[in-house]
Formats: C-alpha cells, sequence, structure tokens
C-alpha cells in the first residue's frame, strides 16, 4: 500500500515544478535574473528519497535524503532545453540527473530514474559538475570531475581529481572513456571539450592543478589537442584565460560552459576565485578566444559578469556561483545556469547580440586602482560632455 504522506509530498513538488518564473527588476542590460531558481532539492522526486510503501515505510521516513542540486551541464534538443544536474546526496556522494524544460526557465522536471554511469573507474568514490558538449562528430560528450581517495598521503580528507569523459546520443544510454590523461598535469577539474575539431583533433579546456584544492603552479585555463578521445592523452597545454594578481581570478580560475561560437570569436563563461577573510569567493566572467585559434584570448571584458546576491549568498558554501552549462537556441537566446552557494541552480538570460557587445566593447581591467579610476573618470566625462550638449 502507498502510504498516503507520498500523495501529500509529491503535491509540493508537483506545485514547484510548475510554477512560473519571472524576471526580476535586477538591471545590468547584459542579462536579465529571475525570481525564483530552476533546480532546488525541493523539486526531487519524492520517489527518490523515501521508500513509499506503508508497510516497509510505517513512519514515512527519508531513506535516502538529497541535501542540494547545483552545477549542471545544459544541452537544448529537439527545441527543448535538458539540464544533468549535480544532486549531492545526504551522504555528500554526487550523481547526476536529467530535467528537462519546454523554455528554459520554469518547468524543470527530473526524469524518472537519475543516470548509473557504467562503474569503469573502480578507485572512483564521487563524479561531479558534467559539461555537456553536442560536438560535431555526432557525440554528446559529459566531462566531469572523478574524484578518488588519495593513497599516497596519510590524510583521510586528500583525494585526487580527474576529468571523466562519457558519450551518448539519447542522455539516456552512456559509454564511458577512458579518463584524460594531461602528461604535465597531475591533476584536472573544470575540464571542457571544445564543439569542433581543431587541426582535426579533439580539444579541451583544462584547468592544470597540482593538488585537489590547490593550483599551484597551474596559470589558468588551459588548451590542450588529442586524437582519439577514447584514450585522451594530452602532451601539452598552452595556457589561455591567466589568473592574475588583485583579479577576481587570482586564487584560481576554470573553465565553464561549453564555448559559445559568434562572428566574432568563442564566447566563454567560465569562473574565477578570489580569497578572502570570509574564504573563497566565486565568480563568474567572461572572455573570448579567436575563431580559427580557439586557444588565443581576443578580448577579456573587466570583472565579473554574475556575482551571488541577495539570498544567492547562502548555502552550503556560501557566497558562491558557478556554471558548468549554457544553452543557446534556435533564436540566439542565451539560458546562463549558475548554481549559488552550492546549494541551488538558477538561470540569467541574455542573447547572442548582447554577450557579443559586453565581451568586445566592456574595457579591459588596467589592473591598477589608478589607473581603474582613470578609466572610470573618462567615462564620466564623455556622460557630461553628451548631457550638457
Amino acid at each position: 500500500m502507498v502510504h498516503e504522506k507520498y500523495y501529500e509530498l509529491q503535491k509540493k513538488v508537483d506545485e514547484l515544478t510548475s510554477r512560473k518564473n519571472k524576471k526580476t527588476d535586477f538591471y545590468n542590460g547584459i542579462y536579465d535574473r529571475y525570481e525564483y531558481p530552476v533546480l532546488t532539492r525541493e523539486m526531487i522526486p519524492v520517489t527518490w528519497m523515501y521508500d513509499i510503501n506503508k508497510d516497509t515505510n510505517p513512519f514515512f521516513m527519508e531513506r535516502l535524503g538529497v541535501n542540494a542540486t547545483f552545477n549542471s551541464g545544459a544541452i537544448y534538443l529537439n527545441g527543448k532545453y535538458y539540464l544533468v544536474a549535480r544532486v549531492e546526496g545526504n551522504d555528500r556522494k554526487s550523481f547526476f540527473a536529467v530535467a528537462e524544460s519546454d523554455n528554459g526557465v520554469d518547468g524543470f522536471k527530473f526524469w524518472d530514474y537519475p543516470i548509473l554511469l557504467p562503474d569503469t573507474c573502480k578507485d572512483e568514490t564521487n563524479v561531479y559538475d558534467m559539461r555537456i558538449t553536442q560536438h560535431e562528430d555526432g557525440y554528446i560528450y559529459g566531462v566531469f570531475c572523478s574524484e578518488s581517495k588519495d593513497t599516497s598521503v596519510n590524510d583521510l580528507s586528500a583525494a585526487t581529481a580527474a576529468a571523466g569523459i562519457v558519450r551518448t546520443k539519447d542522455l539516456k544510454t552512456w559509454e564511458r572513456l577512458d579518463n584524460l590523461k594531461t602528461l604535465r598535469s597531475p591533476q584536472q577539474r573544470n575540464v571542457v571539450l571544445h564543439p569542433e575539431f581543431v587541426d582535426g583533433k579533439y580539444a579541451f579546456y583544462t584547468r592544470p592543478m597540482d593538488d585537489f584544492i590547490e593550483t599551484g603552479s597551474g596559470g589558468g585555463v588551459g588548451f590542450g589537442l588529442c586524437d582519439d578521445i577514447t584514450h585522451a592523452v594530452i602532451d601539452e597545454e598552452k595556457m589561455t584565460s591567466l589568473r592574475k594578481y588583485h583579479t577576481i581570478t587570482e586564487a584560481k580560475n576554470g573553465a565553464g560552459a561549453v564555448p559559445i561560437k559568434t562572428e566574432k570569436g568563442w564566447i566563454h563563461i567560465a569562473h574565477g576565485v578570489r580569497n578572502t577573510a570570509a574564504g573563497l569567493r566565486y565568480v563568474i566572467y567572461a572572455f573570448a578566444t579567436d575563431l580559427k585559434d580557439p586557444s588565443k584570448v581576443i578580448a577579456e571584458p573587466s570583472g565579473m559578469l554574475i556575482g551571488p546576491r541577495g539570498g544567492e549568498r547562502v548555502g552550503d558554501v556560501s557566497n558562491v556561483v558557478f556554471t558548468n552549462g549554457a544553452i543557446v537556441n534556435d533564436k540566439n537566446e542565451v539560458f546562463i545556469y549558475y548554481a549559488s552557494s552550492d546549494t541551488r541552480l538558477h538561470v540569467a538570460t541574455t542573447t547572442i547580440d548582447k554577450l557579443v557587445d559586453y565581451v568586445f566593447n566592456t574595457p579591459q581591467d588596467p589592473g591598477r586602482s589608478v589607473e581603474c579610476v582613470a578609466q572610470r573618470c573618462e567615462l564620466i566625462r564623455k556622460n557630461l560632455e553628451l548631457l550638457n550638449r
């Protein structure tokens, strides 16, 4: 017999998933924010967390709880919007789950089952933050962080990070490929597969790391090529978007969403990290690389694109926004899916034209306060001259 509490809880889930979203009054001319998150733990199907049988769960206790639903890859297929979200259980283990929407800003509903990846990496303990690339070779690829215990040191919290790779045609059946190997970087996180071949090879944006947390000698977002994606090996990593002192990328930075192709260049939506007295602060920024040479940065607007605001600042890991998924639909509308504080998932919407204008016409950071003030004063001077005509 189905426990009567199931119907009560599932009704709340259905009300949340069917709730209409609306734009807030936030304005910067670049993108729109929305009142409600697109995914939260409260939207997880009841059948994922409870044994709904009254005989075996008479008190209707949560058996397999969910703590958070956040960092999500994204893809647009056949007129629908799909998120491959990171769902974190109460046991701290993350897994991937597909949620589907008709319009990209609300109505996201999870499929009946989460993704059960092929268990080919026996040392792997945790997986998370999948980037979804629709590649010109005909496959949809997912590149994610594969975390394992670091057995080389006597530290229970020590871990190693690698880039796991899977591929699919329908988001339902997944083939696990070998983890990416980078010969000069002992660990990798935040790896993104470029959607096109470069010089006939598969291209990856990497984040070289000396250990699980610190980038160490890793100077920023890397770029490398490999011949065979089923056994991907990168011999050399060029650096693209560099970490810089006293900027939003000072502590570390990493690729986010799959690059967006425009007439002027590839637009990248990435994350930057700086340290503060309250801990690490993650924000989202943008830059562009050359169409013919995607490793070459050609535009770097100053500062952050998206930072945490209001309630977004509060969560499991506070003062954080992070993206690993964006969608461009057939109307050239752009949907940037970003998580706040490792807890919930939001969307910001814009257009290709607005993104191109922002990335290529926003001034660069000159690097010093005195020059930043001079830059701002010049903007003010031009505006006052126009107002006083």
